[in-house]
């Protein structure tokens, strides 16, 4: 018995699929890892530093998994074009949605339809800002995919369409995406268990519990005629707690009144 393909009336049944030949090979997956799928035109700008320290190393583990999706493959025409003028004229060129739209629904190939389970997201300066809350929120996904936006943006028709969930890392404009998203996966895989070696490390830093991080220090006692506070050397846990506590009321006080404002508000409805 033969194990080639069936053949009908002399013919090979061809289907047609919008995925390109240069990806037509099966995604290494491991199994139960956190995965980020990024839809950018320069993929070779994965990992970056999200390859360095332990971020890196936690991505060598297996704890997470990184998979750059290259636009131009899903590109019009010879050139594979991705982008066009924008329509009522302006300045600049827009990703296409025809093109997009091929690159996410094989971004989202096998994953979860629920946003909880996994939030597709835009990169856009228009979007809601980037806070330790949606780290949180995307650490306790099954993963992402990201979209790293380009030239005078996406075609709006796109973010409508599949429901995108648009997110800034702050009131700037930067030329694309793909920094945005190494800073946002960055924030996000450092929660996860094991990544950071000791988990008490990221439930202390700043933004965990709506305060700023109290000020930090190390060897030697003494440098440049400045010493560490006695409190950090009293050996008084208890003191020490509350030094700090005092500390990171004081800095976000004055370096974040808008964060200091958030806290008294949510304090008082605790109460």
């Amino acid at each position: 018995m033969s194990d080639g393909p069936s053949i009908s009336h002399g013919r090979l049944a061809i289907s047609a699929t919008e995925r390109p030949r240069e990806l037509m090979t099966d995604r290494p997956d491991i199994a139960g890892a956190w995965t980020a799928r990024i839809i950018t035109l320069f993929p070779d700008a994965f990992p970056g530093t999200l390859g360095l320290s332990v971020t890196g190393k936690a991505l060598q583990e297996g704890l997470w998994q990184l998979d750059p999706i290259d636009l131009r493959l899903f590109g019009q025409g010879k050139h594979r074009n991705v982008d066009d003028t924008p329509s009522g004229g302006g300045a600049g060129m827009v990703l296409r949605p025809d093109v997009m739209g091929r690159a996410i629904r094989y971004a989202q190939n096998g994953t979860p339809t629920k946003r909880a389970k996994w939030p597709l997201v835009y990169l856009s300066p228009r979007g809601k800002p980037f806070t330790q809350a949606t780290a949180q929120r995307f650490a306790a996904a099954d993963g992402l995919t990201m979209i790293c936006g380009r030239f005078e943006g996406l075609d709006e028709r796109v973010i409508e369409h599949f429901d995108v969930e648009e997110v800034s890392l702050g009131d700037f404009v930067m030329t694309g995406g793909e920094i945005a998203a190494q800073a946002m996966i960055d924030a996000t895989v450092r929660l996860m268990p094991g990544v950071l070696g000791n988990d008490a490390s990221a439930e202390k830093e700043s933004f965990s519990d709506g305060l700023l991080e109290h000020p930090q220090y190390t060897r030697p006692a003494e440098w440049e005629g400045l010493t560490i506070p006695e409190v950090l050397t009293s050996g008084d846990h208890g003191a020490v707690d509350r030094w700090r506590r005092t500390q990171s009321e004081r800095t976000t006080r004055q370096q974040r009144p808008d964060l200091w404002a958030k806290f008294g508000q949510s304090s008082e409805k605790d109460k």
